[in-house]
């Protein structure tokens, strides 16, 4: 129990400064001329380094080459402040590149292309209904049928409209509501039969 018993340092042993600092060893090397790479100058009567010169004349050549190139020519732009600033012109999109293309306002090749397929499944699929009308023993509706038929129908149609048109404003009793919505009925059915043979151009009918 109590405190450590430990030894007490000495004075004469205290922390001096740069104690913990690596030193140098006290070991001298000796010099040698030997250990030396010196390179070797040259003379005064040397003149080899006179055969590496050129003979072209650099003042000259440059003249020529800056008298034959052509001027730079200056970037288009274009001021959008009152103060002058101004930029390029080109990337702007001011300037009308895609309209002088050889190409512009054509059609693209791949778009011809899906047009050509769609209208090759289009014959086909039709090919495919002909068969198997043709094998349920249907009958193919002519173009003159077909012609007087929507003229028929839009015709009694007018005559529907026309019965409409004439009927009491006020509907004060059953019968006229009834009426009324009767002929509504008809019109309806008579647009949509319109609409069916306007749209298709190849009808076919059950001989049945």
């Amino acid at each position: 129990m109590g405190p450590a018993k430990v030894e007490i340092p000495s004075p004469d042993k205290f922390l001096r400064k740069h104690y913990k600092e690596p030193k140098l060893s006290d070991k001298i090397v000796p010099f040698s001329e030997d250990s030396l790479k010196r390179m070797s100058i040259s003379t005064r009567t040397d003149n080899s380094w006179m055969q590496t010169q050129s003979k072209k004349d650099f003042i000259k050549s440059n003249a020529i080459e800056n008298i034959l190139t052509p001027p730079r020519k200056p970037r288009a732009s274009y001021a959008f402040t009152k103060n002058g600033d101004k930029q390029l012109l080109e990337p702007s999109g001011l300037v009308p590149k895609y309209v002088n293309k050889k190409d512009y306002g054509q059609t693209p090749e791949y778009l011809q292309q899906r047009k050509e397929e769609e209208r090759r499944a289009q014959e086909e699929y039709k090919k495919y209904v002909r068969e198997c009308l043709s094998q349920e023993a249907t009958k193919q509706l002519s173009e003159e049928e077909r012609l007087s038929t929507l003229q028929g129908l839009k015709k009694n149609w007018e005559e529907m409209n026309h019965r409409y048109q004439c009927l009491s404003i006020i509907m004060d009793t059953i019968p006229k509501r009834t009426r009324k919505e009767k002929l509504e009925v008809q019109m309806k059915q008579l647009e949509r039969d319109i609409d069916l043979m306007e749209t298709h151009q190849t009808i076919y009918i059950a001989n049945n």
